[in-house]
């Protein structure tokens, strides 16, 4: 009994560990299928654990960021982005009293729902999906969470706790309609979203928790340095074209002064060393002002409030405009990713064409799953296979199923 009770007092994180506003594990709305609290966890520990054991997450380390996953060794997979993304959320929770454990859960499960060949194989299945309710990779996590994880003989999905759930929807902001393309409902949801929501009511139109927020602004500051640091490293720019980017042309300016003669490596490392921690302060800087502003006394406080609290300064937006817009043009323009990601739209749209056509080519599992050929039900049934695929699976299937090698690099 001596060790269930340390045990129990291991668990539990205390409210006072805590800003008033972070969510507390202790007064989480908890799953949509009860289950027995963990005697060594708290709520939120077990979602992260439930999350990294899945096989989608095992599946990111196949997954292209930019790079398509044979292009080389040291680019950036959706597995590495992934933890680096982790790392950034739970240093930001940290400063600010939010729940770490709950900012990592999400930071690791944001890119669960992306498909093989990064943007072009979303791109392609978003168009592919235009007629039967649309594909986004967001709608996609959620779906891998609630219904495509097969792990427990209780429930389909992994049974996150609804503020995992929530920031996985939510944590680019809310969703209060307004339109919508392909890939969402008239009233601008995510269609996928719209049906979970029906039977588990996750507050579309409000805000996600703080933690949420800060997972996804952690997004960004990975995203933007480490496709700095990966094309540089591929060779697609150079240190000198950087030279009038804002923020890193500075900051490489100044590794190269106060370091004369340095490899170009370690200029590049340092300089992406210290771009992530201006926007790392950054961040918390304007955060803490929002806080104060806004005085939220609970985690319902900031999902009420009609703005994130977890953000840029206006300076740093500007300097985060500047560089998207450089890595569009030198980067994800270039004529090397452009030849990539082209072969990979087709590899996506041969395989979807033979799955919906003839489902037979599905697995059993999934064929079972599929109506007529054709039908709106067999394309999300192959719209789901080939969403988890990884890189090297979808070539594969292709040549096995299509018959002709279609390369992507």
């Amino acid at each position: 009994m001596g060790n269930l009770k340390f045990m129990e007092t291991y668990s539990h994180i205390s409210r006072a560990d805590l800003a008033p506003f972070a969510c507390d594990p202790a007064e989480s709305r908890g799953r949509l299928h009860p289950e027995a609290d963990s005697a060594t966890r708290t709520c939120f520990q077990r979602d992260r654990d439930r999350i990294i054991h899945s096989a989608a997450f095992r599946r990111l380390e196949y997954k292209t960021q930019v790079f398509v996953n044979h292009e080389g060794d040291h680019f950036r997979t959706r597995l590495t982005h992934t933890l680096e993304v982790a790392q950034i959320a739970r240093s930001v929770a940290r400063c600010l009293g939010l729940n770490e454990d709950l900012a990592e859960a999400l930071a690791l499960a944001h890119d669960l729902g992306h498909p093989p060949f990064g943007h072009a194989g979303e791109d392609a299945l978003a168009e592919l999906m235009r007629d039967f309710g649309g594909f986004d990779h967001n709608a996609q996590s959620l779906s891998v969470v609630t219904r495509l994880e097969s792990r427990y003989p209780e429930f389909d999905g992994l049974n996150l706790t609804w503020e995992t759930l929530e920031g996985v929807v939510k944590h680019n902001g809310s969703l209060h309609g307004g339109g919508g393309d392909g890939a969402k409902e008239g009233n601008g949801i995510p269609r996928d979203v719209a049906e979970y929501v029906k039977s588990h009511d996750l507050e579309l139109q409000t805000f996600a928790g703080a933690e949420a927020q800060a997972a996804a602004l952690a997004d960004d500051i990975a995203y933007n340095n480490h496709d700095i640091d990966d094309g540089l490293r591929a060779g697609l720019f150079s240190i000198e074209d950087l030279a009038g980017v804002p923020l890193i042309g500075e900051i490489l300016a100044n590794v190269g002064a106060e370091y004369p003669g340095l490899e170009r490596g370690r200029i590049r490392h340092e300089a992406i060393r210290r771009m992530i921690g201006e926007m790392v302060d950054d961040c918390l800087t304007e955060s803490w002002a929002r806080l104060k502003e806004a005085a939220p006394a609970s985690a319902d406080d900031i999902r009420a409030l009609g703005s994130p609290v977890i953000a840029f300064s206006g300076d740093m937006i500007e300097v985060d405009r500047g560089i998207r817009g450089f890595l569009f043009e030198n980067m994800y323009r270039h004529e090397k990713v452009n030849r990539m990601t082209s072969n990979a739209r087709h590899v996506i749209k041969d395989l979807f064409k033979v799955l919906i056509e003839d489902p037979g080519n599905l697995p059993p599992e999934w064929c079972a799953r599929a109506g007529a050929p054709g039908s709106a039900e067999t394309a999300r049934v192959a719209a789901d296979y080939i969403a988890g695929m990884t890189d090297r699976f979808a070539q594969d299937e292709h040549d096995r199923l299509v018959g002709v090698r279609a390369r992507t690099s």
